[in-house]
Parts: structure tokens; sequence; C-alpha cells
């Protein structure tokens, strides 16, 4: 199952990843040596500047997956968070959104495996901490690429009717939290990524929603100010399969502002009589 954020369009399902692998392939600007640390040795530094005990949870279990990419026919070492468990059923996928990273989860993950549900959060290609020393496309397509195979979506406060990148000057304060939302911004590739996918156009997608034929929950924000929550009923709408759901006295991020709310939603809608759904993608798409 997929949970992802703002432009997270797509997701990877599997029941098995490849096993750890250790090669750091970090480069110019910045020292990443290694240090007497709770965090992985491939994160900036400054990491140990978070105050937040739940990013700070969060980033000492990031690890680094291959996972191939067929347009270049390499494999990316993916920035991840794998479940303490593993279960009979198809995970849970967590996908971040627009130029933030896998911390964004923080504080719904915990709760997801409290739940018991095996749950895994994934950097989206171009963001978050995944080593990009030779620099792969982090356009549209290559984002596409690394992260495929939905059965089952849900969306948080989608900007889906944005056309290409948006207009980023829009985006709200809390999207920097203290600094965690931009810890990735200190990896030497950080800028080229970026850029990289901003000339590429970003995404446009509104066309393509009426042929989403899987399962889908919408949950919106109720005092969301970027986002009009009329798109919100206009995406349930246009969905062929979709439900919505309103988080009250709650803007823009509910996973990070109503965390236990969000992650009641998820599970109700993931389990069936109390069993795991059919294999599953949850996607919050938050297009800024």
């Amino acid at each position: 199952m997929l949970i992802a954020s703002p432009s997270g369009a797509s997701a990877i399902i599997r029941k098995e990843f490849p096993g750890k692998c250790t090669h750091y392939g970090l480069r110019r600007k910045h020292n990443f040596g290694v240090w007497a640390s709770e965090f992985p040795a491939f994160l900036p530094k400054e990491v140990e500047n978070i105050k937040d005990q739940f990013a700070r949870n969060l980033a000492s279990r990031i690890d680094r997956l291959p996972v191939p990419l067929s347009l270049t026919k390499n494999h990316i070492m993916s920035s991840c968070v794998k479940p303490k468990t593993l279960s009979k059923t198809s995970p849970l996928v967590l996908l971040h959104g627009f130029d933030s990273s896998l911390l964004e989860w923080r504080y719904v993950l915990p709760l997801l495996e409290e739940a018991g549900l095996e749950t895994w959060a994934f950097d989206v290609l171009g963001w978050g901490f995944s080593d990009l020393e030779n620099l792969p496309p982090c356009n549209v397509a290559s984002k596409r690429d690394h992260l495929y195979q939905v059965d089952k979506l849900i969306f948080i406060d989608a900007s889906v009717y944005a056309e290409g990148t948006g207009n980023l000057a829009k985006l709200p304060k809390l999207m920097a939290y203290a600094g965690i939302g931009r810890l990735h911004c200190l990896l030497p590739w950080w800028e080229d990524a970026t850029v990289d996918f901003m000339i590429s156009g970003g995404y446009n997608v509104s066309s393509y929603i009426q042929h989403v034929k899987q399962k889908a929950l919408v949950i919106w924000g109720e005092n969301d100010q970027i986002i009009d929550s009329k798109l919100s009923v206009r995406l349930q709408c246009e969905l062929p399969n979709a439900i919505i759901q309103q988080v009250p006295d709650c803007g823009h991020i509910p996973h990070v502002e109503k965390p236990a709310a969000v992650s009641k939603l998820i599970t109700d809608f993931v389990q069936v009589d109390g069993q795991v759904d059919i294999p599953a993608s949850l996607a919050c798409l938050k297009k800024v």
C-alpha cells in the first residue's frame, strides 16, 4: 500500500526488497564523514541539530536500498525507512510531497506500525536522502519509473489540478517545520536534481484522473488555505471509485497537523472486517 504526498503520483508495491547496501557515494561542498552518531553516516551532519524526537527517531532508521531505473538501466541507492515487522499482506508505502523527504511521515508512520500495518517510507527520486552522486534524470518520467504498481490510492490535500510546478511561493511555512523539511537540501546534488524536475515542466495529471480505476480515499484538511476545498469534492467526483473524508481544524498538511486522525482514516480504509484488504497503495498527492 502506498501513501504519498505533494508530487507523488505513483508508487512501488513490493513484498521483498534487496538487502542492505552500505555504499555511500557522497561528494563536494559538505563534509559527510563518519561521526559517532545515532544516525546513518550519509545524512547531513546537521541532523544532529533536530530537536523533534519523532523526527530523530525516524531519521535514525533511514537506510538505502538499490532500486532499478529502467530508463537508465542503473540502480539508485534509494533512501527509505523499512518496517519493523513484515506481514503476509501487501505493505503500505508512504511518499512525501514536493521537494521534501520521508521525514514528513515522522508522526504517522509510528501510528500505522502500532496498528499492525507493514509500513515503508520512501523518498521520491531527486528529493530526500537517496544517493544521487551520479546524477540520474530527475524529471517526471524518471520519478514515475522509480515508483510504480499502485493498487489503491489515498490523496491528502492533493493539488492534482495545478498544471506544471504551480505557484511555489504559496508553500506554507509549516512545510519547513523547524528545519526538518529542509535537511535534504544540504545534500550536494539537491539543487541539480530539483532544477531538472522544474525544467521538465512538473506534473500535469488532471486529464488522467478519470482513468484511475483503483479504490481511492481523499483526505482533506477542512481549513486548507493553499488548495480550495472545492477541489477535494471535484476530485472525489472525477475519481471512479472514491470516498472523501475531511479533517476538522486542520490545514494543508493533515499528516503533520493531525497524525492520529489521518492514521485512523488510513487504517480504516485498508482494513475490511478486521483484515487487511487486497494489495493497496495510498498516494497523497499534494502537487504545489
